[in-house]
């Protein structure tokens, strides 16, 4: 049995890694502010889990949940393109500075290894597609550049003092508890949440805008390759499905799946967005042999299947606590 730490473990992402390395018999520690995660979304597993309720901003904090730890799978951040233009010094602070002292503190524990969540957006606007590791970041948005700089902080870490990381860039990640309440909520469960109460889902722009859709399943399962396999250690993978998908055509598969035909509310393009996405995932395959296991219409019907049995109206916060 192995010691893992989960920041940012009660959010979305979080708490589906957390749920597998507790059904793979490991000793698990999650570290959460509570500010988008929500204890409700480790449900029964609170029981199996060590919770330290506060901020990767805090060193002390940091060095209690570290201690004797393995593995530390470094989940927290404000993930908010829009939300960063609206205060980039709040997302600097949480995902440079919460990076920063994560490292720091896994050094001083003596962590085996820090597993990073960073971005797909620190690959920008550009227009060649799919994304490759290899290509020149160009972060478009506060955001991307914390993502980015945090990749940064890790490749120093490693080479000025040996503390293994690996860095993976997620592309849209989706399923089930992911919040559709959030001002700043990702398309599938917004446009869910919108057509289980009758509403019109809005498209920014024209719709014909692309995203790489990876189900959170996949992304916890490369979490734990990344951490174990020996050979990983450096690296900077994108983790993504390979394909793409635009928003017209998730909008269709989500009316059939619902069986409710929506009207969408088309509405500006919003500043920062990148118009098409789609990772390449040779790298990642070739490092910690990953691979895909759930189809997108596969996972959408799983995830539109979890959010019919929830009350959308009460089971989620309708903001993030201050």
């Amino acid at each position: 049995m192995s010691v893992y730490v989960v920041t940012g473990g009660a959010g979305f992402i979080g708490s589906s890694i957390v749920e597998r390395l507790v059904r793979d018999g490991e000793y698990v520690r999650v570290v959460d502010d509570l500010s988008t995660g929500r204890r409700d979304n480790l449900g029964v597993l609170q029981s199996e889990v060590h919770f330290y309720e506060g901020s990767v901003c805090n060193a002390e904090l940091l060095r209690d949940a570290f201690e004797g730890a393995d593995y530390v799978l470094h989940q927290a951040a404000l993930a908010s393109v829009q939300g960063s233009i609206d205060d980039p010094t709040k997302t600097n602070q949480v995902n440079v500075g919460g990076t920063l002292n994560v490292l720091m503190v896994a050094r001083e524990c003596g962590v085996k290894r820090v597993v990073y969540a960073s971005s797909s957006s620190v690959y920008g606007t550009g227009a060649e597609q799919p994304k490759r590791e290899d290509m020149m970041p160009a972060p478009a948005s506060p955001y991307a550049v914390s993502k980015l700089v945090g990749e940064h902080y890790c490749g120093a870490y490693s080479s000025l003092f040996g503390l293994e990381t690996v860095c993976l860039r997620y592309f849209n990640v989706f399923g089930p508890r992911q919040d559709p309440h959030s001002q700043y909520a990702a398309v599938i469960p917004m446009f869910i949440r919108t057509i289980q109460e009758g509403g019109s889902p809005r498209v920014f722009g024209d719709g014909e805008q692309s995203r790489d859709f990876v189900f959170v399943e996949d992304v916890g399962e490369a979490n734990l390759r990344a951490a174990r396999i020996p050979g990983a250690a450096g690296a900077v993978l994108n983790i993504g499905s390979g394909e793409r998908c635009t928003v017209n055509v998730l909008l269709g598969l989500l009316q059939r799946l619902t069986g409710k035909a929506v009207e969408p509310e088309h509405c500006a393009p919003r500043p920062g967005d990148v118009r098409h996405s789609q990772a390449d995932i040779s790298k990642a395959q070739r490092a910690i042999g990953y691979r895909p296991r759930v189809s997108f219409e596969d996972g959408l019907r799983r995830t539109t299947e979890w959010y019919e049995g929830k009350d959308a109206t009460t089971f989620y916060m309708t903001e993030p606590k201050a």
